[in-house]
């Protein structure tokens, strides 16, 4: 039973969880081309809470709920008193008294826990710098779309600590999965995160490698996928982050050693010619404007089952 829960990190769900957030997610897309929405959210007051800005996320999510028949409140950082210092925990008190569920995009993770814990209403995490859980859900909707099976090699080529990629980590540790990390030895998950991981990974029989080479990473592989190289608050830290970072790039020729149906994802925005070039973004083996369109099905799955 989903309905009343938090969905702030995939580790805190297991296997079948998923699998019904992602077969839900499916039969939205089915409702949302045959004009059958379910109004599921008929009543329903959902806030979206956006401290950083967002295209991909804004868009599904509000979308989401007014799909469903709820009344989307959007607020960014700056509409409220968060903005002149009221705690978190004081807004989400008075969240609590007016709204049914919340969905948050944060620049600290812990703010969701704070924003669940004093607001008494579900919170879904919309991006935290510790995961996205929307984004890696919408990922394996589109590998099962494309390929007709989750059970597929991935390589991730890029930083190892970056906040799709724990996502991503915990989905494939929960399945089962195979997926290979291209990064530099000292970019990894936090240590606590990494642990939970491992533990999965165990039990479920999945393959989490990490690798310096990325071409070690990607060879065979079916799912290259990478992310931007400087994400919203680490500004100060871009040009070493470039630095470190300039050897995983996703390039044309490392393309040619996955498999030769391998597809390319990217959860957006992009930066052509840094994490990845042009020709293999825009190229045929890109699906990430399946990705992008998906994420709409995912936000509705997670709204009408959680809130």
């Amino acid at each position: 039973m989903l309905k009343g829960r938090n969905l702030i990190c995939l580790l805190d769900f297991d296997r079948w969880d998923l699998q019904r957030l992602l077969d839900v997610s499916f039969s939205m897309k089915e409702k949302v081309l045959t004009n059958l929405v379910p109004k599921s959210l008929d009543g329903k007051r959902i806030v979206l809470l956006f401290e950083k800005p967002s295209t991909r996320t804004r868009i599904s999510s509000e979308l989401a709920v007014s799909m469903l028949g709820g009344s989307p409140i959007v607020i960014g950082k700056n509409d409220i008193q968060i903005s002149r210092g009221e705690p978190i925990e004081d807004t989400a008190r008075v969240l609590g008294r007016m709204v049914h569920g919340i969905g948050a995009r944060v620049l600290k993770h812990e703010t969701l826990l704070k924003l669940s814990e004093y607001s008494g209403r579900p919170v879904v995490n919309l991006l935290s710098d510790l995961s996205h859980p929307l984004q890696a859900l919408t990922d394996f909707m589109t590998i099962k779309e494309i390929f007709g099976t989750l059970e597929k090699p991935i390589a991730f080529v890029g930083d190892g600590g970056d906040n799709v990629l724990v996502s991503l980590m915990a989905f494939v540790a929960k399945f089962g999965l195979e997926l290979k990390v291209a990064s530099p030895k000292d970019m990894r998950p936090r240590p606590d995160i990494w642990k939970r991981i491992e533990e999965e990974a165990e039990s479920s029989g999945a393959i989490i490698e990490f690798y310096e080479d990325p071409y070690e990473a990607v060879r065979g592989a079916s799912v290259v996928y990478t992310d931007v190289w400087v994400s919203m608050g680490q500004e100060g830290e871009a040009q070493k982050r470039r630095e470190v970072l300039s050897t995983y790039r996703v390039t044309e020729d490392l393309m040619r050693y996955t498999s030769s149906d391998s597809i390319f994802m990217h959860c957006l925005p992009a930066v052509r010619g840094e994490e990845v070039e042009q020709g293999v973004i825009d190229g045929k083996k890109s699906r990430v404007w399946d990705q992008a369109e998906n994420r709409l099905y995912t936000a509705m799955s997670a709204f009408s089952l959680i809130f």
